[in-house]
Parts: C-alpha cells; sequence; structure tokens
C-alpha cells in the first residue's frame, strides 16, 4: 500500500480536480445562485433577488413547454432507434462475416463528426432541391415532396433522423463489446437443447447484455436530452418555435439577454437529467449485478 502511494500520490489528482471544479462545479453552483435573481443585460452590474419568480415564469411560459414537450419527444425516438439499430448492428457484424471490421470502422464513422458537419449535409439532403425530394420523385412520390426543415410537423424528425445517423454505430460498439464477453458455452448448451436462434437470443443475448443495454440507453437517454447541436444547425427551433428544444431556448434567451431567466431553464433542464437518467440506469441495471 506505501508503495502505491509513493508511486501514485494524491496531489496527482488535483490537476483534475481544479479542471473539474471550474469548468463544471463553478458554473453549476453560479448558474444555481443566478437563477433567483432578475439579472439581465440591462442591470448586469446590479442584479436584484426575486426568489422563485424565475421559475414561476418558465413553467407558465407556453414556449418553454413546447420545448420540454419536443425535448422528450426528441429523446425518447433516438433513444429508442439508436438502441435498435445499435443491437441490430451489432448482432449482425458480431457474426464471422467477411471485411466485418471494416463494416464497423463504417458504421462507428459518424461518431467522430462534427455535429456541424452533420447537421449540414442532412440540412443539404432535406432541403426542397435535396437528395431526399429528388429520390421521392425518382420512385414516383413526388406528390409527397414538401420542405421538411420548413415544415413545422416534419423539422423536428429530421434533426432526429441526424442524431440517429450519428450515434447508432456509437451504440453498437458498445453492443459488441457486450456480445464478445457473452461465453459461446451457452449458446452451444441451447442448441443441444434444441433451442431456437430465436430463443437463443431472448433467453440468452438479452440477459447477458444488460450491462451493455444500461450503457446505452444511459448515453443515449443524457445525449437526447441536452439536444442542442443538430437543431441548432438544422432548423434553428424553427418554424417559428416548432422544433424548439430545451437548450435553443435556453440559448435564446441568453442571447436576449434575459440571464436570471436562461439560468434558471439551464437549472431545471439540469434537474431533469438527472432524475430521468437516474431513473432510467437504474431500471435497467436491475438485474445486472
Amino acid at each position: 500500500m506505501k508503495a502505491k502511494n509513493l508511486l501514485y500520490p494524491k496531489y496527482l489528482t488535483y490537476p483534475a480536480i481544479l479542471v473539474f471544479g471550474v469548468f463544471f462545479i463553478l458554473p453549476v453552483a453560479a448558474a444555481f445562485i443566478l437563477s433567483f435573481y432578475d439579472w439581465n443585460i440591462d442591470r448586469l452590474l446590479t442584479p436584484k433577488f426575486i426568489g422563485f419568480e424565475n421559475f414561476k415564469y418558465i413553467f407558465g411560459d407556453e414556449y418553454f413547454i413546447l420545448s420540454a414537450r419536443n425535448t422528450l419527444v426528441y429523446a425518447i425516438i433516438t433513444s429508442f432507434m439508436k438502441i435498435l439499430l445499435g443491437l441490430a448492428l451489432a448482432v449482425v457484424l458480431n457474426m464471422q462475416l467477411r471485411g466485418r471490421n471494416i463494416l464497423r470502422t463504417i458504421f462507428y464513422l459518424p461518431a467522430a463528426l462534427s455535429y456541424i458537419v452533420v447537421g449540414l449535409v442532412f440540412s443539404s439532403i432535406f432541403r426542397m432541391d435535396g437528395m431526399f425530394n429528388n429520390m421521392l420523385a425518382g420512385i414516383g412520390l413526388a406528390g409527397l415532396q414538401t420542405d421538411w426543415l420548413g415544415n413545422g410537423t416534419t423539422a423536428l424528425y429530421c434533426a432526429c433522423v441526424a442524431e440517429i445517423w450519428k450515434w447508432s454505430g456509437f451504440t453498437m460498439a458498445i453492443f459488441i463489446a457486450g456480445l464478445q464477453s457473452i461465453s459461446s458455452d451457452y449458446y452451444e448448451s441451447a442448441r443441444i437443447d434444441g433451442a431456437s436462434s430465436l430463443q437463443q437470443f431472448i433467453k440468452i443475448t438479452l440477459p447477458l447484455l444488460k450491462p451493455a443495454i444500461s450503457v446505452n440507453v444511459t448515453i443515449a437517454i443524457i445525449g437526447g436530452l441536452k439536444v442542442f447541436d443538430s437543431v441548432f444547425v438544422m432548423t434553428g427551433g424553427g418554424p417559428g418555435f416548432a422544433s424548439q428544444v430545451l437548450n435553443t431556448y435556453v440559448y435564446k434567451a441568453f442571447g436576449e439577454g434575459t440571464l436570471g431567466r436562461s439560468s434558471a431553464m439551464g437549472i431545471m433542464l439540469f434537474i431533469a437529467i438527472f432524475i430521468i437518467s437516474s431513473i432510467s440506469n437504474n431500471l435497467t441495471r436491475r438485474g445486472v449485478e
């Protein structure tokens, strides 16, 4: 123990603690305090304490409620599809296929791309003269053509498509790691007992993948609730407020100079992410240990 302490003294953790404190704990604490103040661009140096008025305002703000609803819809759709597609890709690419390592790399590559790049690519795909409308015309469905990003009904779902495309390969990689940790002895015993491939998947693969499922679900939900980049680049929260999510609304409020109010919104988002991710993590981790 003494040798370990000499090799890895505690002071080596101090830089990490300092960075974490300055760039995470301090901003969160400052936002929490300022959320109780009337602090805006007009009274930048003279914030006024107003208690819970900012929180009362945002819960009566129809656009904040709409942004919260859009954020939940986005998180649910993208999380479900990322888990589903990631699991399907992992199962297929865990088989003895020629070139499977190349395919794994190809499917994982979108996770390494910048959100700006992904947003711009999908903006060009879904615009009125973009690839998607041209494809519809090519298969005789020109009547379905629309301005997908300019349509309030479809704009948010287009951003969902970009998110799913970007992160499905990442969830695939975690699932592949989980699949490779499952001993082949289980499957051999199941085949001897006459279990079909579907029965093996349900009775062996899914239960033993619970740790990977727990990690992927938690990451997917947190990522969905924190969404900003893809929506901001592709729709800017529009048309109108149709695709506005909490982070883009907080950004908008901050840009308008309502600093105390935007801090209150940020704190509510932080609390929501903490509660929802904790619940999902506890639910998906049941029976893992």
